[in-house]
């Protein structure tokens, strides 16, 4: 009988994150502070972030102790399982082995309480009683949520508008887990109040959100600030995903030779990729491919930038690929992908060729997204969504060059909470954009003023 799920016990699970600034070719650019344009030190976060966190940012230890507790949290839903698409790869009838790593299976439906958890537990740990997040789609938003009530927290959501709207029931996860959410902009922070009274209707986007969730930080003592993308240590904790898809396939004698996910912020395509890309590092031969909407195509045309992460040019300057913090992504139903830059460690290891960069439209996508729910069985999230095409792309490729490639993706979460999207596809309301290079051109202009890296 051929093995479908490939699990692991709980004295198998990954007991340290993997940090990949340990083995990069190059090291990461500093971030940069707003008002003096010179690297940042642990002062400088301390207003809004626990240390332990802080250390983790800028360490170049390969590996991180995961603190117990932490680990009592995972075994909630770690290991996650490893799976082979048998049905999908007889519709495709491809030579290629398909498997995916499915994140949707903990509490919150998404791969976002793998870095939850541990932030939540060290801002506790520090003494914090409360935590202020923005949300895009709502997986973050209710992972944070979720982990919050693990240890005792308060916590204040600010969720994208459009997503606020189009996804009802993740507001309804968020208060189960009794915390507080929000449409953003909102009216709850001069941040929010400046974007509404320029414009009403704002459908908001991620750098408005997180505007507001660093306001409320930075001007409550009780308060700090938690950010589910983006930063080295959100990637770091990601990382127990490709550790223990690396021990999965162990037991099975297999290594993929392409690993797959979707990048908004670079969270859940780090998570499942820097340990393989460690591993290429070191001499494996695999290939590591993010993927992205044509209407945010941060990597595949933005431009490697220093950038505020937030649209009111509160946070630090980051080392990124940008479309330019001022740039409001169409109300795409990926909402979890609608962000104007990605992870400075990411943009590291595209500059580097350690990893591939693609976009794909919308309509393809939820049509991978409806191939896959009639294969096994899944309803996938539109932006785990992405990635999928991105494999159904690659196995009819191996079909042609008749290649049995092992192909590896992050299925990052369920959705469930995302079938009012599905209607509008089925209704045929959905439509395609692809942002034009002259848009581009157009919002990184605003950026002329700012430093570039070297």
């Amino acid at each position: 009988m051929k093995q479908r799920r490939i699990l692991l016990q709980d004295r198998e699970l990954p007991t340290a994150y993997y940090n990949i600034q340990a083995d990069l070719p190059h090291p990461l650019d500093p971030p940069l502070h707003p008002g003096t344009g010179k690297p940042i030190g642990p002062s400088d976060l301390a207003a809004i972030f626990p240390m332990e966190l802080i250390k983790q940012e800028v360490s170049k230890e390969r590996f991180i102790e995961i603190p117990e507790e932490v680990q009592d949290v995972y075994r909630l839903y770690r290991s996650t399982p490893l799976i082979r698409a048998f049905n999908l790869e007889r519709r495709l009838d491809t030579p290629a082995e398909i498997y995916y790593k499915y994140e949707g299976v903990s509490p919150a439906g998404s791969h976002k309480p793998n870095t939850a958890i541990p932030q939540a537990y060290y801002n506790k740990k520090e003494g914090k009683k409360r935590l202020a997040t923005e949300t895009g789609a709502g997986q973050w938003g209710s992972a944070l949520a979720f982990a919050c009530n693990m240890f005792g927290l308060q916590c204040k959501v600010y969720m994208v508008r459009v997503s606020y709207e189009q996804k009802p029931y993740r507001k309804s996860m968020i208060h189960a887990w009794g915390a507080d959410v929000v449409p953003s902009p909102s009216k709850d922070t001069k941040a929010g109040r400046d974007v509404l009274a320029k414009n009403p209707d704002s459908p908001g986007s991620l750098g408005m959100a997180i505007s507001e969730a660093v306001e409320d930080a930075a001007t409550h003592d009780d308060t700090n600030y938690s950010l589910g993308s983006v930063l080295n240590h959100v990637l770091l904790h990601q990382t127990i995903i490709g550790q223990e898809a690396i021990k999965q396939f162990e037991k099975i004698e297999r290594f993929p030779d392409i690993v797959i996910g979707c990048v908004g912020g670079g969270s859940n395509f780090g998570g499942i990729a820097l340990p393989f890309v460690g591993e290429k590092i070191k001499g494996r031969k695999v290939r590591c491919v993010g993927v992205e909407p044509a209407s945010c195509p941060t990597m595949t045309k933005g431009e490697y930038r220093y950038d505020f992460g937030d649209t009111a040019m509160m946070t630090p300057l980051l080392p990124m690929h940008t479309l330019g913090h001022t740039f409001i992504p169409p109300s795409i139903h990926a909402g979890g992908l609608r962000y104007h830059g990605v992870a400075p460690i990411i943009s590291r290891l595209l500059l580097d060729k350690l990893v591939e960069a693609r976009s794909y439209k919308q309509l393809e996508v939820f049509e991978a997204a409806v191939t896959f729910a009639r294969t096994e069985g899944i309803i996938p999230a539109p932006e785990s969504a992405h990635a999928i095409k991105a494999t159904i792309e690659e196995a009819l490729n191996a079909k042609k060059e008749g290649s049995k490639k092992v192909i590896l993706f992050n299925l990052s979460g369920h959705g469930h909470f995302d079938m009012g999207s599905y209607d509008a596809y089925f209704a045929g309301k959905l439509e395609n954009y692809d942002m034009p290079k002259e848009d581009v051109v157009k919002a990184l202009a605003e950026l002329k003023m700012l430093p570039v890296p070297v």
